[in-house]
C-alpha cells in the first residue's frame, strides 16, 4: 500500500531529534522497529523480526530477540496484533520471554493536516519474572517528494514485583528515499535508556498476488556512546494479505 503526503523538511526531522535527544526507553531496548501511523481496512499480516546485538558494557543483554506476530485490522482506523517474544541468551539457550498485545489507531486521514498522525498502545507481560509494561506512542509521518520522514515517541510504564515502578520514554526516527517499491534506502536514529544508535536501513515490498505482498527490512545500527552496543542488526519480514 502506497501513501501520498505533503512535504516535510529535513530541518524539522533534525529539530525533533534535538528536542528529544534526552529521552530514554525501557530497559534500553531502543533499537527495534519504526512504526507508521497507517491502517488498511482489509489488512491481515504475519510478521517476524529479529534483533541481534553486541554485548553492552556493564549489562547482561540477550544475544538475539525474536518476535512473531499475527495482526488484523478491525476498521479503516484500528489495527490489532498479538506477539510472542523469544530470547536467545549469550550461552545459546532460547526461551519464550514475553507476550504482547498491540493496538494501532490512525487518527487522521492521509494529507488532512501538515503531517499524518496515529497512536499505538502496547501491553506486555514477562513469562519468567513479575514484570508488566504498558506504553502509548505518538506516531507521525510526512513526505516531501520521494523522501519520507517518520517519528515515534513512546511513554512507557513498567511495574511488578521484580522491577521498580517507573515511567520512561523512547524516541525513534526514520528518513527514507522511495527509490522503488522494492528498494527504499534510509537512515534511522534510536535513543534509549542505555543505548543510542544511528545507521542505515533498507526496505521494500514484493508483490505476491492480489492484495498480497511481502515487506522486508534490514538495518545496521552503530552505537553512538560507550554505553551502547557497538553494532545492532535488525531484520523484519512481514506478509500482508
Amino acid at each position: 500500500m502506497r501513501y501520498k503526503y505533503k512535504s516535510l523538511t529535513l530541518f524539522s526531522l533534525l529539530t525533533t531529534n534535538c528536542l528529544f535527544c534526552n529521552l530514554a526507553q525501557a530497559d534500553g531496548a531502543s533499537i527495534d522497529k519504526v512504526y507508521h501511523p497507517y491502517v488498511d481496512a482489509m489488512e491481515h499480516e504475519l510478521e517476524y523480526r529479529v534483533l541481534a546485538q553486541d554485548k553492552q558494557p556493564g549489562l547482561y543483554t540477550s544475544a538475539q530477540i525474536h518476535q512473531l506476530s499475527l495482526g488484523t485490522s478491525f476498521s479503516d482506523r484500528w489495527f490489532g496484533e498479538a506477539y510472542i517474544i523469544g530470547e536467545k541468551s549469550r550461552d545459546g539457550n532460547f526461551e519464550i520471554e514475553a507476550y504482547e498485545l498491540e493496538l494501532k489507531w490512525q487518527l487522521t486521514e492521509q494529507g488532512e493536516f501538515f503531517a499524518d498522525w496515529g497512536l499505538l498502545f502496547e501491553y506486555e507481560t514477562e513469562t519468567e519474572v513479575d514484570i508488566e509494561e504498558f506504553s502509548v506512542a505518538l506516531l507521525t509521518e510526512k513526505e516531501w517528494g520521494r523522501w519520507s520522514g517518520t517519528a515515534n515517541l513512546f511513554l512507557i510504564q513498567e511495574w511488578g514485583g521484580d522491577i521498580e515502578d517507573e515511567l520512561e520514554s523512547v524516541l525513534s526516527l526514520q528518513a527514507r528515499y522511495r527509490y522503488s517499491s522494492f528498494f527504499e534506502p534510509g537512515l534511522e536514529f534510536y535513543k534509549g535508556q542505555t543505548a543510542t544508535g544511528l545507521g542505515p536501513v533498507i526496505q521494500g515490498d514484493i508483490n505476491t498476488g492480489i492484495r498480497k505482498k511481502l515487506h522486508w527490512e534490514a538495518g545496521y545500527i552503530l552505537g553512538l556512546d560507550n554505553d551502547s552496543p557497538d553494532q545492532s542488526l535488525r531484520f523484519l519480514l512481514e506478509f500482508e494479505f
